[in-house]
């Protein structure tokens, strides 16, 4: 019987063109999932209580919040995407590949997922433990695929310190969510239909 030698593994970076949509799908998910157990472990380390940490307040104010960032950041993002050339804000193509042909029952659920799922780990668990400045520079860190240019790194940065003080001022994990989820769904939406018009035209 033949040996397995690990020496023979080959890892090799994978481009989002050579992942098809089925396979793009399980990495976004399956890292949801992983950042939601994470999260969900170190909540429990710091001895945090999960169901205070997602009790909806009976003010609803976190809402507007929630909203405010939220329309704050796409406003900045159409300004940025308006005037800087594509290439000093290029992704990669992941937005584009994961935004493009969804529909949008599925852009919704995405970002709810990624919402909740980050801001469990982010905000509930890595600010609780260090702060908001340096959670954002671990957010900018974890989304390596922005890092190869200064203005996406410092939109990141800035989205995440932003996410972090709106925590802070409405005391409920609610506003990140709800500012996170609806930065992420109309991002998702301009992606989409932009997308569909260029085909059109």
């Amino acid at each position: 019987m033949k040996k397995f030698d690990i020496r023979k593994i080959r890892v090799r970076k994978v481009s989002v063109d050579e992942l098809d949509d089925r396979m793009l799908l399980i990495n976004l998910y399956m890292t949801q999932v992983l950042t939601l157990i994470i999260g969900f472990v170190w909540v429990l380390f710091q001895r945090q209580n999960i169901i205070h940490l997602f009790q909806i307040p009976d003010r609803l104010n976190f809402i507007w919040w929630g909203l405010g960032l939220a329309g704050a950041v796409i406003l900045v993002d159409l300004l940025v995407s308006r005037w800087v050339p594509d290439e000093a804000s290029d992704d990669g193509g992941v937005n584009e590949r994961m935004f493009r042909h969804r529909p949008v029952w599925h852009i919704a659920v995405i970002s709810l997922v990624v919402a909740i799922c980050e801001e469990l780990l982010f905000r509930g668990a890595v600010q609780h433990a260090i702060g908001p400045y340096w959670t954002s520079i671990v957010f900018a860190v974890i989304h390596v695929r922005y890092l190869r240019h200064w203005v996406p790194t410092g939109l990141v940065f800035s989205i995440s310190y932003g996410l972090g003080w709106i925590y802070i001022q409405s005391g409920t994990i609610w506003a990140p969510i709800i500012a996170h989820f609806a930065i992420d769904f109309i991002m998702g939406l301009i992606i989409r239909f932009r997308k569909e018009q260029d085909e059109e035209s």
